[in-house]
């Protein structure tokens, strides 16, 4: 397992290994009408069968931390577990925290906290989590820009190695001040919302006008897409989330090089926004 993607300070983005994660927002809350845990059983499995190990879940995700922990159940080893501590007050953040310990088997990989929230107490506690062994490393994230000072704030304190950010050809926000701040700082970048939520998947080009990009390995958009974030050097795991096991087989292929140059990046940029 290569920890290299998590960041940790001092310039060691210049160890990137980009890959392709998980996201398991929606896709692994097995209540109600959602997908079922055995449909989650089936994604792990063939998400490890493709060397995808990297995951990442939060208790604001409804049930999936539970059925995450319960489709690694006998297998933790095998993954790198990013969950997220998301309350107002420290006793429910040492609640969500000891609950998370008890479903990955005592060990969180990259703990963060979920949109900053009481994020001055929230790192106290994960850092005595990390000294204990419990954590490897800590991170931060947020969805909206508008809190994006609050983030800068958090990176530039040197306590987080990791961020988690979104970021796709129509949301580039983060180019300006928080991929060129993260590179600065050696930290590992997590990309979320590479599809946009779905938004750029509803209309995608067409075969033809994805042909120059075949010598990449590209052959669907969603491929694009994902190589595209990757090919920045900034940013080191991408976590798409699906229900559909043959969609993280697809997703996986994009985690190779060889990588977007600059006019690659420019035409999956157009194409998304024309």
């Amino acid at each position: 397992m290569d920890y290299r993607i998590l960041g940790s300070g001092s310039g060691s983005n210049q160890l990137r290994v980009p890959v392709i994660g998980m996201g398991t927002w929606r896709t692994f809350d097995t209540r109600g009408e959602q997908p079922t845990l055995k449909n989650a059983r089936s994604l792990i499995d063939t998400a490890l069968s493709q060397e995808v190990s990297f995951f990442d879940s939060s208790p604001m995700y409804g049930s999936a931390e539970q059925a995450l922990g319960e489709t690694l159940r006998g297998r933790r080893e095998q993954a790198i577990v990013a969950t997220k501590v998301w309350a107002s007050t420290r006793a429910e953040g040492q609640a969500q925290v000891k609950q998370a310990l008890n479903l990955f088997d005592g060990f969180v990989d990259v703990y963060q906290i979920h949109n900053m929230e009481n994020w001055l107490e929230h790192l106290a506690l994960l850092e005595g989590l990390k000294e204990q062994g419990c954590v490897r490393a800590i991170g931060a994230t947020h969805y909206n820009p508008a809190a994006f000072h609050e983030l800068r704030k958090v990176m530039k304190t040197g306590r987080i190695s990791v961020i988690q950010i979104p970021y796709n050809p129509l949301q580039r926000e983060v180019e300006k001040d928080i991929l060129p701040l993260a590179a600065d700082l050696g930290l590992g970048v997590i990309v979320m919302r590479p599809f946009g939520e779905g938004s750029l998947m509803r209309q995608p080009p067409s075969t033809q006008a994805l042909e120059p990009l075949a010598p990449f390995g590209v052959k669907t958009w969603g491929q694009a897409l994902l190589k595209w974030i990757l090919s920045d050097e900034r940013c080191h795991v991408a976590i798409p989330a699906t229900t559909k096991p043959q969609r993280v087989i697809e997703n996986a292929a994009a985690g190779n090089p060889p990588w977007f140059g600059p006019a690659e990046r420019d035409l999956v940029a157009h194409l998304a926004t024309s």
